[in-house]
């Protein structure tokens, strides 16, 4: 391959399809599919409330309190280990990534001044000149390497492990040059290196606690469970960024106490709203609302390898159980997309248009239940506000169970400690995952063999097989194919049930301005803190 890959660039699913068909270079392909998620196709962020959504000229200074909607007492300031949102908001305020997600959808350069490759296996990345870390450190390509060499280490304990096994080796050619080699070609490697957990800490880094980056804000108090207080770097590399003072970090876990924060002023910005609490926001002048449908999703997930899972049937019978209607119009009030029980969104360039959702069907239901050797028994589900609509979508199911003498015992536990204790671990147990960029990110973190958040322990030689396949594939029309029939697989085989896929939404004071919808998710991704401004 002769036509050296650089500027990432995202574009309408259409127009992409039109080039396949026309005969477009690799290199337009390449360009042009990036990125799943099309801006254009999916449609910008909703903006709505009492003023307009054209931003003012930013404003210096003030401080806002935000609430997430989850916490725990594990919570972390390593971007390795970093799973919770609340992590990552914390995370993208005192570190940089190389790359980052627009919110067109397009990857551009941030701590990285181009990444550039001939064959998509060798890439050459050149970084940014006079940049320090809060300690005062100059920013090097050792600091890349040794962050990149991190995820490699069993002993850290990576949660992007099985993404950064396919870089094998790493040259530092100068001090603001690096070399990555992968195992083999990889042609999404600037938007893999924009995965949050893949930000750039300082070389021989071994303590966390103060977060010690070359990002928008220097952490000041940092209390695992309880709260964080960030105040503006003085000396960011970005001109004029960030606007805010200081923020503080706290978590609400009930979804109306975290609307009542913020209509009693004691919050500024409140994350993941359930589409329930909305009414209690309508026509409130000082209030704005932002939507997005990303690809975020909630599913139920029953693991193959116990009980009652490991039983032919059983999660097929949920999957038709799911009145996936109901789901969409009345729990999430028309604010989601169908789900196809795959987790490639339909704002995806990949997503596989031809797999139908299985139609709410009681009766097959039924069948597969007593094929399973469960219907009448009683099945625990483990529900929590953790996960996004969770306790709503059970409360479906168990109704729906109820009519076919299926009986789900619905049991819900606190948020806090939710993902370390039940998440991954319980037989029948409901997940949130917050999109990523590419399905061969979401494929390898949730459905190989080996993924790290393999919810339903799903496991198949041929799926690993076809990941490897189409990683390096320059033949998009059939990188597409493999990919559209490994969602088929997944959907079939796998024990997670995906309903919908849901927007984002995320409510805050009229006085909060420059907060956008980015192809990440909510809250910008989560990295709001270094854009947003007060009005005054």
């Amino acid at each position: 391959m002769s036509d050296r890959i650089s500027n990432w660039t995202t574009i309408d699913e259409k127009y992409v399809e039109d080039a396949i068909r026309r005969g477009a270079t690799r290199r337009e392909l390449l360009n042009m599919l990036m990125f799943g998620g099309l801006a254009a196709a999916a449609g910008i962020g909703l903006l709505e409330g009492a003023t307009s959504a054209v931003a003012a000229t930013p404003k210096r200074g003030g401080s806002i309190r935000v609430a997430a909607w989850n916490s725990s007492t594990a919570e972390t300031l390593d971007p390795a280990k970093a799973s919770l949102p609340i992590d990552h908001m914390r995370c993208a305020a005192v570190y940089n990534r190389l790359t980052f997600l627009a919110e067109d959808g397009e990857t551009k350069m941030e701590l990285a001044e181009s990444i550039d490759t001939a064959d998509a296996k060798i890439w050459t990345v050149k970084l940014r000149k006079g940049i320090t870390f809060h300690d005062g450190k100059s920013f090097t390509s050792a600091d890349v390497i040794f962050s990149l060499k991190r995820h490699l280490d069993p002993a850290v304990g990576s949660v992007v492990n099985k993404i950064a096994v396919q870089m094998t080796g790493f040259k530092a050619i100068d001090d603001q040059t690096v070399e990555i080699t992968l195992a083999s070609p990889n042609a999404d490697l600037p938007t893999i290196l924009a995965i949050s957990q893949f930000q750039i800490v300082a070389d021989g880094t071994t303590e966390f606690s103060k977060g010690n980056g070359t990002g928008p804000f220097v952490m000041k108090v940092f209390e695992p469970g309880v709260r964080s207080v960030a105040e503006r770097n003085p000396n960011y590399w970005k001109p004029d960024l960030p606007y805010l003072d200081s923020f503080e970090l706290i978590a609400i876990s009930d979804d109306t106490a975290r609307v009542n924060a913020l209509l009693s002023g004691d919050v500024q910005l409140a994350g993941r709203l359930n589409p329930r609490s909305l009414p209690l926001l309508d026509n409130q002048p000082n209030i704005k609302i932002v939507k997005w449908l990303p690809g975020n999703y909630t599913d139920l997930n029953s693991r193959l390898d116990m009980d009652p899972g490991n039983r032919a049937g059983f999660a097929t019978g949920i999957k038709y159980l799911f009145n996936r209607e109901l789901i969409q119009k009345s729990v999430l009030r028309g604010l989601a997309e169908i789900g196809n029980d795959q987790p490639i969104g339909p704002t995806n360039v990949y997503h596989n248009k031809e797999l139908k959702p299985k139609p709410y069907d009681p009766d097959k239901a039924k069948f597969h239940f007593k094929e399973a050797g469960v219907l009448g028994q009683s099945i625990p589900v483990i529900t929590s506000e953790a996960a996004v609509a969770a306790i709503d979508f059970a409360t479906v199911l168990q109704q729906a169970g109820d009519e076919i003498g299926m009986k789900f015992d619905v049991k819900r536990v606190p948020s806090d400690g939710y993902w370390s204790n039940y998440w991954l671990k319980a037989p029948v147990h409901f997940g949130n995952l917050q999109t990523r960029p590419t399905p061969d990110i979401i494929f390898s973190l949730l459905y190989a063999s080996d993924a790290p958040w393999n919810e339903s322990h799903y496991s198949s030689e041929k799926f690993d097989k076809m990941l490897l396949e189409a990683r390096g594939m320059l033949d998009q029309n059939k990188r597409k194919e493999i990919y559209g029939d490994m969602q088929v697989m997944i959907s079939e085989e796998a024990g997670t049930a995906i309903p919908v896929f849901m927007s984002n939404i995320d409510a805050m004071s009229s006085k909060l301005q420059g907060l956008t919808a980015n192809p990440l998710g909510g809250l910008m991704g989560f990295a709001f803190a270094e854009y947003v401004w007060l009005e005054g």
